[in-house]
């Protein structure tokens, strides 16, 4: 239960990043997510991820590591009896549902990202919005538009609104971008902005 709000301002410590198990078809989606880990390791923001070693997962948390970055894996039990989960991260906090790892992923991420993926990748990252539009956390939400990617997501989102299923500002609360640098820029700007953030959940 949530028993109060204060204004907060922080900076960007800790991402969380969903993407797909898979790599795709198109190379960009590979090239992108190993830039982008390399990114945050040069800005020093700790990559909080699905743990996986495989797709796009891997190649984001393997060239994190490779520039020194931190790296924190949420994963299932079931899928480490899989062997998919990456045996060199900084820490992996290995939980018993899904439910669980999209809620230790937001206890200790203070953002979201989503790169190019599937319906996981959905998922993820529309409940994470789903709790900010509820007022459970106010971390802001992103998409990295890698070659067009989310364009038809987002004319769907926009079919939304225009039908009153979701409203203007909600979607207005959506960053997308498709350069990763100014993608963390406005990340950053949304939590040094300041903003209310609620107590009282182990959600924030």
């Amino acid at each position: 239960m949530w028993h109060h709000s204060i204004l907060v301002r922080m900076k960007l410590h800790t991402l969380c990043v969903y993407c797909g198990s898979s790599p795709g078809l198109r190379p960009e989606y590979l090239a992108t997510a190993s830039a982008f880990g390399r990114l945050l390791a040069g800005k020093r923001v700790t990559l909080v991820y699905g743990g996986g070693n495989v797709g796009l997962m891997g190649a984001l948390a393997d060239a994190a590591l490779e520039a020194g970055g931190k790296v924190i894996g949420v994963i299932p039990h079931l899928l480490i009896e899989k062997e998919v989960a990456h045996a060199g991260l900084t820490e992996l906090h290995a939980v018993a549902s899904m439910h669980e790892r999209k809620m230790k992923m937001a206890e200790l991420s203070d953002a979201f990202v989503a790169l190019p993926g599937g319906i996981g990748t959905l998922d993820e990252i529309f409940e994470a919005t789903t709790w900010t539009q509820l007022g459970f956390h106010a971390k802001p939400c992103a998409f990295l538009n890698v070659v067009g990617f989310y364009d038809p997501l987002f004319a769907f989102l926009r079919q939304l609104v225009t039908q009153g299923f979701l409203k203007e500002k909600h979607l207005d609360s959506l960053l997308m971008e498709t350069d990763p640098e100014h993608l963390l820029e406005r990340l950053s700007e949304c939590l040094l902005s300041g903003q209310k953030e609620s107590f009282g959940s182990g959600l924030v």
